[in-house]
């Protein structure tokens, strides 16, 4: 059976979205919304999975539900018993290529598909790559795994975003399980003025009689050749943002040849024939690896097709391209150029493409800012022109800069251009040696020139606004000398404009937060733009149509007049530039997230979801926007709380170390019993007779890798849950940490547990018996698991092997550790371990733990008030019963009575029944409690060894001996009650009070009931059972 890859944060079964075939769409939608509209009808989808790395790569986002609610897509798939796979329906799924590789070794399970059950992926293709996180449309991870999918899967892939609608609606057409992959990296999430054209909405019944006839009727072809027609050097390489950028880049050279795949699964050798030159000689395959030396699936398929090739058969060279070197490729066009003038089939005049046609524009903001709205005022200016082409992109680096940055490409070309569409990156790149690429660069936050290398992207001659509070001089001490020294060699036109001087001459309330601050810069953005064409009319018929006439009762007219005066041009030839000391080198731009939220810089949904180490970082680099953060009010107090120790609960932790551990029972007894201390000095811990000491516990380390192994999870994958007792905040830890120190995998299981398990069980017998147990018919099956059996989490997903919830899901259907409380003895006596009647050993969660705490090691915990208190007269009599550990807090009792007695205070009798199996063995502390009844501090003990007599004694027998002396202590002398313990002799020894009052009060039943219900109120009859 295959196990989960990777577990789906939210199903859906959506509705129809109102379209319709000609539906007008607002010029902002991309190629990657479409996709989401095209899969997310209920015409075309049954149910849609959301998988967790699609959400963080911002893809999904349309139909986000809460995370972990859904069902495990492989079980779906691989189960006859499926009610989809029965009943026929079309699954969507979204994920990205690191997930779709955990996933297909589990889709060989898959059934065969149907006209009317099959599943489509939609891949929006970004991964987080290297230690710098950064994002890259690499398929490297898919590499090592494509040439297992089963023959039943069509894989696709689609470049432009025009392609990326078309095939995203094609892959419900096809009489297959589908994978589409397209560019969620860069191209089709760009925003353009030409409208992208939804053929027409698939619907899951019309489906084609194969893959090959879809494909004819659609106009597509499984590769696209460009280039010399009589090439000898033919380049292979998968459709998408390399192949547009070597497409771009190789135009009307001759001799070359491009070959996009299009379709890789099933590949069509003939067809892959029929389209190579009769002249080709040399094959340069070129693909994603995650190593140089990698071969991957495009090399075998293409060594196996031109074997049965008429002629010479051609030489196969190959370019592994890892992801590292992918990014360079796509954000450096010379990288470009050199990957292939670096081999000697290719000619080594060949020289990076620039679109001379095009005016690129370039802006760096931060994210949330008034300022930061300023390019999509900028897009919006060009949106309905009916003579320039606009194209728009936003990317995000929120790991070099607190608060993050944002960068906004923008190129303008003439309307009736019909060059071929090369990524923006490739067009106006931001790589770290960059040349200079844009027309005009604006820096929206001043304090980015401080922080990061951004005028380098400005190519010579360009026009560079800087917004800005700064005088001249100010500007010109903040700037670096690579920068001063860059305006100058490339001769870049330095303006500078203060938005909120000009928003208070207009309007004097609160200008720091006007809404004009960005009308204002767009402004100066036009003014510079239009050049020597700039007029106040110009300017008016191009934001007319966006602003009107007046904004907030301001003249249009005024407003331009006010941007004219306060567009300063400044220069900077005769400024000597000077080192500074104190100046921060400069960073470089990374993109490393697709979407930032304006109000804390990462866009998070709650609860729990699959993670990565960039989701990781985050969490590490900005805690804040995830983890509450704790103020104590009394900040002068000597041992302050640590504000990250389990910052999540209410109570007051500490921090102490273990001194002492060691083991009371003897080894070969089978109740292990240990005797633990702690040295709470410096950690102002103090606690009052009776109180119970939080423990706050970890799984077992053992445990927690056996239960991931067996659930078929990697230990060291992410997952991004809830911070325990939070609501809104989330924290990333592995799956190892997870389980280990929050989840309580090992706990005991409520009934609604059964019940919740049951829809995720792909087995009938499995699902009916979870939801039996959860029934109230169930209660006595229920009883037998929970109390007699102790039966964990693990062991009900064990015992039910076909509910296999996911990792998200689990961690939300189990629920977090809570703190085991013991009562506190001065230390601590813990049973560790016992066995069910079935002969299985159990352990308890928390005292497992401690049991195997070393001398030294820290342990988190609280403190938490306890029924079990003293009375406040200490002549006032006790009576105190005890099972096994259950004495606890009256070995604290005696304690503190034999220090009330070497101080002389009068002290009234105390009778103490303890009860366990062998005295011999068990008898906790047996020497002290001696001792008590030696000094006296015990005026009589009840002992009950309940297995070392022919007969079994429990304590309520010891007390029926003291029927009488109980009685007229409670009754007449005000004494105080207490059983600490396990419930099962709670009725038995309630029993035996009530037949002590019978017999020597001269109560009946219902008046002795009523005596100890009054007891109870006045805190003389105490329970503390567990």
């Amino acid at each position: 059976m295959a196990t989960t890859p990777l577990s789906p944060s939210s199903t859906l079964t959506p509705s129809s979205p109102v379209l319709t075939k000609c539906l007008p769409l607002p010029y902002s939608s991309n190629a990657s919304t479409l996709v989401e509209l095209i899969s997310s009808r209920s015409t075309t989808t049954s149910t849609l999975f959301v998988y967790d790395l699609a959400e963080q790569a911002d893809f999904g986002s349309l139909n986000k539900t809460r995370a972990g609610a859904g069902l495990s897509l492989v079980g779906r798939l691989s189960q006859g018993t499926s009610r989809d796979a029965l009943t026929g329906s079309v699954l969507t799924a979204y994920s990205t290529p690191p997930g779709l590789a955990e996933m297909i070794p589990s889709l060989a399970y898959s059934p065969p598909p149907t006209p009317n059950s099959r599943l489509v992926l939609q891949i929006p293709t970004v991964s987080a790559i290297g230690d710098r996180l950064t994002l890259s449309p690499t398929l490297a991870a898919l590499n090592p795994v494509l040439s297992i999918l089963p023959e039943s899967f069509v894989v696709i892939l689609s470049a432009t975003p025009q392609e990326t609608v078309d095939l995203a609606a094609l892959a419900y057409a096809f009489p297959a399980h589908v994978i589409h992959l397209f560019d969620h990296h860069r191209s089709s999430r760009e925003v353009s003025q030409s409208q992208l054209q939804i053929p027409s909405f698939p619907s899951k019944e019309q489906v084609g009689d194969s893959v090959q006839s879809v494909l004819l009727q659609s106009g597509y072809r499984s590769f696209d050749y460009t280039g010399d027609k009589d090439a000898s050097i033919v380049i292979v390489v998968l459709n998408g943002p390399l192949a547009l950028a070597l497409k771009g880049n190789l135009a009307n050279i001759p001799n070359i040849g491009l070959l996009a795949v299009r379709v890789l699964r099933p590949w069509d050798e003939e067809a892959f024939r029929g389209v190579l030159p009769s002249t080709v000689r040399h094959i340069y395959v070129i693909e994603d690896a995650p190593l140089h030396a990698t071969r991957g699936i495009v090399h075998a398929d293409v060594q196996g097709s031109v074997l049965s090739l008429s002629g010479p058969t051609p030489n196969i060279h190959h370019e592994a391209v890892t992801p590292s070197r992918l990014s360079e490729l796509l954000s450096n066009p010379s990288s470009l150029v050199h990957l292939l003038t670096d081999s000697p089939l290719f000619p080594s005049d060949i020289m990076p493409r620039d679109v001379a046609t095009a005016t690129k524009l370039l802006f760096f903001s931060t994210p949330g800012t008034p300022l930061s709205s300023v390019p999509e005022r900028v897009e919006k200016t060009f949106a309905h022109s009916a003579s320039v082409s606009m194209r728009s992109l936003s990317e995000h680096d929120i790991l070099t800069r607190p608060g993050g940055i944002t960068a906004d490409r923008i190129c303008l070309e003439p309307r009736n251009y019909r060059g071929s569409h090369t990524p923006l990156s490739v067009n106006l790149p931001i790589s770290g040696d960059s040349g200079g690429a844009c027309h005009f660069l604006a820096v929206l936050d001043q304090s980015l020139l401080k922080s990061h290398s951004l005028l380098k992207h400005a190519k010579r001659g360009a026009s560079v606004l800087v917004t800005t509070s700064w005088s001249v001089p100010e500007l010109v001490s903040n700037l670096s000398v690579k920068d001063i020294t860059l305006i100058r060699d490339r001769e870049l036109n330095l303006y500078t404009i203060n938005p909120g001087a000009i928003a208070s001459l207009v309007r004097s309330s609160d200008p720091a937060q006007s809404s004009l601050l960005g009308l204002i810069v767009h402004l100066a953005f036009l003014l510079l733009y239009l050049g020597s064409r700039a007029s106040h009319a110009a300017i008016l018929k191009l934001t007319e149509s966006l602003y009107g006439t007046t904004v907030d009762e301001i003249p249009m007219t005024t407003l331009i007049a006010r941007v004219w005066e306060g567009l300063l041009q400044v220069d900077l030839s005769a400024i000597a530039a000077e080192q500074s000391d104190a100046q921060e080198p400069r960073k470089d731009f990374e993109f490393n997230a697709i979407a930032v939220a304006a109000e804390n810089g990462e866009a998070v949904s709650n609860g729990a979801r699959l993670g990565t180490w960039h989701d990781a970082a985050r969490h590490m680099l900005f805690p804040h926007a995830f983890i509450e953060q704790v103020t104590w009010s009394n900040s002068t107090e000597q041992h302050p709380q640590i504000p990250t120790l389990h910052p999540e609960i209410s109570d007051r932790t500490y921090l102490v170390t273990c001194t002492v551990n060691r083991r009371l029972t003897p080894r070969e007894y089978d109740r292990n019993v240990f005797h633990v201390e702690f040295d709470t000095t410096g950690t102002g811990l103090k606690y009052a007779i009776g109180e119970a000491l939080g423990i706050h516990g970890w799984n077992d380390e053992a445990d927690v890798l056996d239960f991931c192994s067996w659930y078929g999870v990697d230990p060291d994958r992410l997952v991004t849950i809830s911070v325990p007792g939070s609501d809104t905040k989330v924290h990333t830890r592995t799956i190892f940490q997870v389980f280990q120190q929050q989840i309580d995998i090992f706990g005991k299981p409520p009934k609604s547990f059964y019940s919740d398990l049951a829809k995720y069980a792909r087995s009938s017998v499995d699902r009916h018996a979870l939801l039996f147990i959860g029934s109230p018919e169930g209660v006595s099956t229920f009883k037998k698991l929970s109390e007699k059996d102790t039966v964990t989490f693990a062991d009900v997903l064990r015992q039910y092997k076909s509910a296999r919830p996911g990792i998200e899901a689990l961690c939300e259907l189990i629920g977090d550790i809570k703190p085991r409380h013991y009562s506190i003895a001065s230390c601590a006596e813990l049973t560790v371990d016992w066995q069910t009647p079935s002969g299985t050993t159990r352990y308890g969660q928390c005292t497992r733990y401690l049991a195997g705490l070393q001398i030294g090691q820290k342990v988190t915990v609280s403190i938490k008030p306890s029924v079990m208190k003293l009375p406040a007269e200490p002549t006032q009599p006790l009576i105190m019963a005890g099972l096994g550990t259950g004495a606890a807090p009256f070995r604290a009792f005696l304690q503190h009575r034999t220090l009330l007695a070497s101080q002389g205070v009068p002290l009234g009798p105390v009778y103490y029944y303890f009860g366990s199996r062998h005295q011999s063995q068990e008898y906790l502390y047996g020497e002290e409690i001696e001792a008590f009844i030696e000094e006296g501090i015990i005026t009589k003990a009840g002992l009950a060894f309940s297995r070392d007599g022919p007969k079994k004694v429990y304590i309520q027998h010891k007390m029926l001996d003291d029927m009488e002396a109980l009685a007229r202590m409670l009754h007449k002398d005000q004494g105080v009650f207490y059983l600490c313990g396990p419930t099962w002799p709670v009725p038995d020894v309630y029993e035996t009070l009530v037949k002590a009052f019978e017999r020597h009060c001269g109560m009946d039943v219902k008046a002795a009931d009523s005596f100890i219900e009054d007891m109870k109120g006045e805190e003389r009859y105490v329970l503390e059972v567990y």
